[in-house]
């Protein structure tokens, strides 16, 4: 079996590719087939999301692509962009991964979900597409309360007097 350990950047060639949807693409340990038939398995660090496009290593230099797979998502689109920003913004006060578009919002299906964007006006459609969710603010890295030093250092400095 392959043992695909390493994310790599840049790669003179391609060996294989492995087309996962975007549930997939955000675990670190998992069983998987290549388009080549080959069985290998995921072994990366923890916390990495992977993207389409990105590369993966073995230990002895194969190099194999990832692709993201068509999978069933909603296309959002709004009769104007204050009312897509709105949609936006109710669909990240739920925590909805939300791949953004130029005048669409595309989310994975849930039923619950599309009710509320369409009582909100927006026209949806159920497609099957590539689904590639914003990072977060933060590299997209969900954090905890005991993350505060590594926020304190995002935060602005003020010197002066009046402080």
């Amino acid at each position: 079996m392959i043992h695909l350990t390493e994310r790599i950047t840049v790669s003179g060639h391609i060996d294989d590719t492995l087309e996962l949807p975007f549930d997939l693409r955000q675990k670190s340990r998992l069983r998987v087939t290549l388009a080549s038939g080959k069985e290998a398995a995921l072994f990366l660090t923890r916390g990495i999301i992977l993207r389409g496009g990105d590369l993966l290593k073995t230990g002895d230099g194969l190099v194999v692509q990832v692709l993201a797979a068509q999978q069933p998502v909603y296309n959002v689109i709004a009769p104007t962009p204050r009312d897509l920003m709105c949609a936006a913004y109710h669909l990240g006060n739920r925590h909805v991964p939300l791949q953004i578009g130029d005048g669409w919002l595309r989310l994975e299906q849930d039923h619950v979900l599309r009710d509320m964007l369409l009582g909100l006006g927006m026209q949806v459609s159920e497609v099957q597409a590539p689904f590639e969710p914003e990072a977060g603010a933060y590299g997209g890295g969900h954090r905890h309360g005991h993350d505060h030093d590594a926020l304190e250092s995002l935060r602005p400095r003020v010197t002066g007097q009046g402080r």
